[in-house]
């Protein structure tokens, strides 16, 4: 019976054991490229943390998001707040996120400097071979579904839903003793925020499903305070997505005053000093783009919803920096915006839906699930079906509007990991055609999750008056904005393992 821990990295020994250590080479069609082991940027005039560091980083990605809508929305606010950032700041036109482009994935390239391989968080709703069902005492076959939506919640229909509910989660034996694997739990690596306590600071976070206590890192000890109200309670429109939106931005200005909003979820002793390091999200972005898409006839390509979503975005950022600015700490804070992921298609023309059960039926092998979006990720029930499966699939391509099936050696050589070896890693993955979406909801004109480029080419840049005013074209991956965070705080980039796997850089202008 296979015994598995990715609670604490001293743990990992006993999964490898079983299942060996995941992939960990180079990713040169999908992650970042690998360097000559960790240094800061030396480019000339960058900004020298070590001599400067600073005091605060604020870390905000706006879901959705992509690197050409910061450019749309600059010119149609010129003198907004995101105008004013990017007036004294670094923006980065060619950043990638990961692949998958996941929120989960997104998140944790952000907060651990590394990728899903390295990781193990694939997607929001995946499979593990080695884990157990929920609620199952680690009895039967190994083998689960891992979610990390509300659908783990307490009562999902609860603004405040009573947090996670441990008899919704897949279950390991670690130690010798089934235990259920909170999301902080399957992390294998540490994040940020770890680092950042363990130094004697204060942390906060604040996101769409308390599933985000997967920010607090293996150890658990990452974040001070939480702030974790669920979306799945609120309404579906873009309206309804600003005013959930707005508690994020509450709990943004509440950690200036140095107070928490009611339902907040103390981890770690009462904030007691503005955070060190805190972030959270922006969803209303995403719900506009998938509801409503982009206005593609339009001057600026923005439909009313993305402007209308934008405008409250840019608003609330102001928030933000006039509240620095009362605090007299604008000057000591480096604010980070990058998006966890994209949204595809832009071009609304190119959407189209595909039930999902075209992939399934072509599969033509017994699998144990299928995560669909504008990706499939296939796991099989025995892998020495894989190039069965993906001769099936790419004889099903024109049906099920399939560009490309990624398996075996490609998959393993293209960065995403071996499935023989790691648990976490699908058997093969599909990449539909641009704008294709495997689902049956009629709701929905764009999705994210995939590898296109209107997934994982998204908005970053970083702003301080200490800045200047530069932009760099060449690519980026959202795993930089770790190792920029620890960086400019004066902290060790190295201490996270993700960075050191991955040899994860700072960000362009730093040094």
């Amino acid at each position: 019976m296979p015994q598995l821990s990715f609670i604490l990295p001293a743990l990992l020994p006993v999964v490898y054991a079983q299942w060996g250590a995941p992939a960990q080479g180079g990713r040169p069609s999908w992650g970042p490229p690998g360097g000559q082991g960790w240094q800061p940027d030396q480019g000339p005039g960058g900004y020298d943390c070590k001599e400067q560091p600073f005091k605060h980083v604020i870390t905000i990605s706006v879901d959705g998001l992509h690197s050409s809508d910061v450019g749309k929305w600059v010119a149609l606010s010129p003198n907004g707040n995101i105008s004013q950032l990017l007036q004294h700041g670094y923006e980065y036109t060619n950043a990638w996120t990961t692949a998958p482009s996941d929120s989960f994935p997104g998140s944790m390239a952000q907060y651990t400097g590394a990728t899903p391989p390295t990781t193990g968080v694939w997607y929001d709703d995946t499979w593990d071979h080695s884990y157990y069902a929920p609620s199952s005492g680690c009895a039967g076959a190994p083998g689960a579904e891992v979610v990390y939506d509300e659908s783990i919640d307490y009562n999902s229909t609860q603004l405040f839903s009573g947090g996670i509910d441990p008899a919704n989660l897949p279950e390991a034996i670690i130690n010798g003793k089934c235990t259920p694997i909170y999301p902080h739990n399957r992390l294998r690596v540490g994040t940020t925020f770890e680092v950042v306590t363990a130094a004697g600071f204060q942390t906060a976070y604040t996101d769409k499903h308390p599933a985000y206590d997967i920010v607090r890192g293996p150890s658990g000890t990452g974040l001070t305070v939480g702030y974790f109200p669920e979306i799945a309670a609120v309404g579906p429109t873009v309206a309804d997505t600003i005013a959930y939106d707005q508690l994020h931005v509450n709990a943004w200005l509440d950690w200036l005053d140095v107070t928490t909003p009611v339902n907040t979820t103390v981890y770690n002793g009462s904030l007691t000093q503005i955070p060190t390091l805190f972030g959270g999200n922006f969803q209303a972005m995403s719900v506009a783009q998938k509801t409503v898409g982009y206005a593609n006839d339009s001057t600026s390509s923005f439909s009313a919803a993305e402007v209308q979503a934008m405008t409250f975005i840019d608003a609330s950022i102001g928030a933000v920096v006039n509240k620095l600015k009362a605090k007299n700490i604008y000057d000591d804070t480096l604010i980070v915006v990058a998006s966890k992921h994209g949204q595809a298609p832009i071009n609304r023309t190119l959407f189209n839906e595909v039930n999902p059960k075209c992939i399934s039926g072509a599969v033509g092998v017994p699998t144990q699930f299928i995560t669909f979006d504008d990706i499939a990720l296939v796991f099989l029930n025995n892998s020495a079906d894989t190039n069965t499966a993906a001769a099936n699939l790419q004889a099903a391509a024109s049906k099920c509007k399939i560009r490309s099936v990624i398996y075996g050696q490609n998959l393993t050589a293209s960065g995403f990991g071996n499935p023989a070896t790691d648990p976490a890693v699908p058997n093969v993955i599909v990449q539909p055609e641009l704008g294709v979406i495997y689902t049956t909801s009629t709701a929905k004109v764009a999705e994210h999750g995939g590898i296109s480029t209107d997934d994982r080419v998204v908005a970053c840049f970083a702003s301080s008056p200490k800045l200047q005013k530069t932009v760099f074209s060449q690519r980026v991956n959202t795993t930089q904005v770790a190792a920029t965070s620890l960086h400019a705080l004066g902290l060790q980039p190295q201490a996270l393992a993700g960075i050191r796997d991955e040899q994860t850089q700072v960000l362009p202008g730093f040094s």
